[in-house]
């Protein structure tokens, strides 16, 4: 059965959605790109003499991050500007980013079921509860893991939110110049 003409969108509209979509998208993963880059430049820069640069960043993501050094990597004997585990969601927004595209159609805005986010903080309660608890101790690795699941997860939920919100601006902005 045909739909109705009020759901046609016309081809020059759809084009141009997607479009705009693919544009979010590269803007959303350039942000997830420099925000990595940004936690990395501290150890590199400390190494390298540069401390005027490394200690305000450090001192940044210490509002964000405990920065222990015996949770955190290192990288020429400097430890990066947050913890393996923070370390892991932010790869993993980056790597959720870049597979986005491989397995759903960047101009869909529908979220996925809620359901899959809170199944993504399962592994990171249970590491950390495991720990808390005396049962075991968690490793590098394992915050690394759980991290990535988290991060790949909630970069599902991002890029249509991007896509949303820069589709509601373009709109205003072209309903406001009809306007005028």
């Amino acid at each position: 059965m045909p739909e109705p003409a009020e759901l046609y969108t016309p081809q020059y509209s759809s084009d141009l959605m997607r479009r705009q979509a693919w544009k979010s998208w590269m803007i959303g993963l350039g942000v997830t790109i420099l925000w990595l880059a940004l936690i990395l430049t501290p150890p590199i820069a400390q190494a390298n003499g540069y401390s005027k640069l490394a200690t305000p960043l450090y001192h940044f993501f210490g509002y964000i991050c405990h920065q222990r050094p015996d949770r955190s990597f290192f990288i020429l004997g400097e430890k990066f500007g947050v913890c393996s585990r923070c370390f892991g969601v932010y790869l993993g927004l980056v790597l959720g980013f870049l597979m986005y595209p491989l397995w759903r159609k960047i101009d869909d805005i529908e979220p996925l079921a809620r359901i899959w986010l809170f199944l993504s903080m399962i592994p990171i309660g249970i590491d950390w509860s495991l720990t808390i608890f005396g049962i075991w101790e968690n490793t590098f690795e394992t915050r690394l893991a759980t991290g990535l699941v988290l991060g790949i997860a909630c970069s599902t939920y991002i890029v249509p939110a991007i896509v949303e919100i820069s589709r509601n601006l373009a709109g205003r902005r072209m309903r406001a110049a009809n306007f005028r």
